[in-house]
């Protein structure tokens, strides 16, 4: 069954100086691009949200509202885009991936088989986990429904009407989730210039990289890719 593709590109990228992370390159290719080859093998339409960028396939380019809203913004933003003159039965599914995790393909297509696989309607979204425990909700399937419902009613709690500031945590409240184990290294990302040296990932110019603070600014599951 395939599945649509929501991919989140258009964080501030602040620990790497403002480099956006969708620009940087692992073995010849973008993050970016990397990102949208992953998310086609579920086989439906992929949505990037984030700025335009050069890429070999055919995927639409939406924008957060407002800008640098936040990721569940970004998410929201991708809906909409996926809803524009879809009939109610569109795909069930959604798989939302941010575009800084290099090795991502193999652990979508261990999640994508869990969330395909699965009967019933008690589950809303399956989410990646690594051998450490760790979840990554930027890293899922959720039943497009259930995620929709959310953001409808994080919309209508918010005075602005958008999802600005908004966490995915908040996001996902109450959604039932199931983990997915996933190849070791599927969920590692991009954060800061140490990070991008120890997983092959270089500026476009292949310069050395410039010296950042490793020190969050965020909790890490706020932070846009």
């Amino acid at each position: 069954m395939p599945v649509d593709a929501i991919i989140l590109a258009g964080g501030r990228s602040s620990r790497l100086g403002g480099v956006a992370k969708a620009s940087l390159l692992r073995d010849g290719r973008t993050l970016l691009q990397l990102a949208i080859d992953a998310a086609r093998a579920a086989g439906g339409r992929v949505v990037v949200v984030g700025p335009e960028a050069g890429t070999t396939a055919p995927v639409r380019f939406v924008r957060e509202r407002p800008v640098f809203g936040g990721p569940a913004a970004a998410i929201a933003a991708g809906l909409d885009a996926l809803r524009d003159g879809v009939a109610a039965e569109g795909l069930a599914q959604v798989a939302v991936l941010a575009c800084d995790m290099p090795d991502a393909a193999p652990a979508l297509a261990a999640v994508l088989d869990a969330a395909t696989a699965a009967t019933g309607a008690d589950t809303d979204g399956w989410v990646a986990v690594d051998d450490s425990g760790r979840e990554q909700s930027l890293l899922a399937v959720y039943h497009r429904e259930a995620l929709e419902n959310r953001v409808a009613a994080l919309r209508a709690s918010q005075p602005s009407g958008d999802l600005a500031g908004v966490s995915v945590r908040q996001l996902l409240a109450g959604l039932v989730l199931r983990q997915v184990p996933i190849p070791d290294g599927g969920s590692a990302d991009v954060d800061t210039w140490a990070d991008a040296t120890g997983l092959g990932v270089v500026t476009a110019v292949e310069s050395p990289a410039p010296t950042a603070s490793t020190t969050p600014t965020a909790d890490p599951e706020e932070r846009l890719p």
